[in-house]
């Protein structure tokens, strides 16, 4: 039998021979392997859980503040300052309730003020508010008046330009020398020519709320355009608003009584006509001789202070004073743009305490309420 026969009885034709089985060594394997896939599954889906649970922690402020409200429900507690600056937006205005802690978001704030058409009367100022108010309560405080505090200077009528500069600085808490340096330009303050840089007289009395932080400069500026304003408003053309001023101011200077301001008007306009007697052209004034020496708290003048060889004294010189001798106010302006007619030449108040003022036409007239005002001063000898 040759080999291949022999090799053909053994195991049959090749192709009916059944399968070998595989052996032992290939089974183990393939579990080997089947272990191995399921250790990296296993790994994988510990990857993705630990992954996923750590995304979950810190995602889960994030997605607490997007399914939570945006608004406090109020009232809030505890008192928080809030300022209002001239000219905030309401963005600008719910970002700092939101700062300050009052409000949650400033959406609450916005969506509060959308529906409420007070919000736009909201003005500069200091608010007192409670942190974690709702935006709906914390509109209300800021539309209420009541509630706003804002710095306030009040510049009585009749202050020199020294004494304006220190109530302004004692208000505002801006250095005097700030508002020195700022009177050396006087035309970045709208100081008119005819002024010629002098700001006596151009700063209103009147009470400001200047915006936060505003400048020396910005102050004054307020203070002069008021002046011209007021000018405009009582009817008096720019030719004559210095004029006006150095009027108003000795009118601001001498009369105690408002009744008695357009007839003071009219006594220095009669005095400015006359040249020769009983006056002379000369106003002969106190207030302008007060100011010449600048001392305040007599009722009258001394001899030495009428010696005074100042401009301003008009007991030596004749006409108005070179420029304003305060800051008169809106009546004394309006007595000086219109006097009330009448024919007197002299004035005298006879007692500063109550503001009694006698007009006369002719001097001996004068001589006689004099006498009354001497008899004041008798009594009162420490004020004149």
């Amino acid at each position: 039998m040759t080999e291949q026969h022999l090799e053909h009885s053994i195991f049959g034709d090749a192709e009916h021979r059944p399968p070998p089985h595989p052996p032992r060594v290939r089974r183990s394997q393939r579990r080997r392997r089947r272990g191995r896939r399921l250790l990296v599954l296993v790994v994988a889906i510990a990857i993705v859980a630990a992954a996923g649970v750590g995304a979950f922690t810190v995602l889960r402020p994030v997605v607490a503040s997007l399914t939570a409200g945006n608004d406090y429900p109020g009232p809030g507690t505890g008192t928080v300052q809030v300022t209002v600056h001239d000219g905030d937006s309401g963005r600008a205005i719910a970002a700092a309730l939101q700062k300050a802690g009052v409000v949650k978001t400033p959406k609450a704030f916005l969506d509060a003020a959308a529906a409420d058409p007070r919000s736009a009367s909201i003005q500069p100022g200091t608010y007192a508010l409670r942190q974690k108010m709702s935006g709906k309560e914390a509109l209300a405080v800021l539309v209420d008046p009541k509630n706003r505090t804002v710095p306030r200077v009040t510049i009585r009528e009749g202050l020199w330009m020294n004494e304006t500069f220190a109530a302004l600085s004692k208000g505002t808490g801006t250095p005097v020398a700030d508002y020195e340096r700022a009177a050396k330009d006087p035309a970045a303050l709208g100081l008119p020519a005819a002024a010629k840089g002098n700001l006596e007289g151009w700063l209103f009395p009147s009470t400001y709320e200047f915006p936060d932080k505003a400048s020396a400069a910005e102050q004054l500026r307020t203070m002069v355009a008021k002046t011209a304003s007021v000018l405009a408003a009582v009817g008096v053309p720019g030719a004559e608003q210095e004029r006006t001023l150095v009027v108003a101011s000795i009118v601001e200077g001498e009369v105690s009584g408002q009744g008695d301001r357009g007839k003071v008007a009219r006594v220095i306009e009669n005095r400015l006509r006359t040249s020769g007697p009983p006056t002379f052209g000369l106003l002969q004034m106190d207030s302008t001789v007060h100011y010449a020496v600048h001392q305040r708290g007599r009722a009258g003048t001394t001899d030495a202070d009428r010696r005074s060889t100042s401009p301003y004294n008009t007991y030596r010189h004749k006409g108005l004073p070179p420029a304003p001798i305060n800051s008169p106010g809106e009546a004394s302006i309006r007595a000086a743009a219109h006097p009330t007619p009448g024919p007197w030449l002299f004035f005298v108040t006879v007692n500063p305490d109550t503001g009694e003022t006698r007009f006369a036409t002719t001097k001996a007239e004068h001589d006689r309420y004099a006498a009354l005002f001497n008899s004041w001063c008798k009594e009162h000898s420490d004020r004149c």
